[in-house]
């Protein structure tokens, strides 16, 4: 099957989505930097109420997964790669 490829926005709106309901926030008082480095691999830096927090790969797959099932209405425990495109940034792909 072609897998599905998940923008970084989406991504970006998937750690939102997920650490406003870690913490009990609203999703929009949540701002999302992706990250990647050639040493640490992906992470995030989330930001809400002057804090911030480092997510890192697994933690980022695990809001892709509560995305996909909740507002893809798909099978959350496929396999997710997540991959550093020149021209698209960081991207997801999701093999059902």
């Amino acid at each position: 099957m072609v897998p599905i490829i998940i923008s970084e926005q989406d991504i970006v709106n998937a750690v939102c989505i997920y650490t406003a309901r870690k913490k009990d926030l609203k999703p929009e008082d949540v701002t999302v930097e992706l990250i990647y480095d050639d040493d640490t691999g992906f992470s995030a830096e989330v930001y809400w109420h002057e804090r911030k927090q480092v997510l890192v790969t697994a933690k980022l797959i695990e809001a892709i997964r509560l995305w996909l099932k909740e507002y893809m209405q798909r099978n959350p425990f496929t396999g997710i790669k997540l991959e550093l495109d020149d021209e698209e940034g960081i991207i997801a792909f999701v093999q059902e």
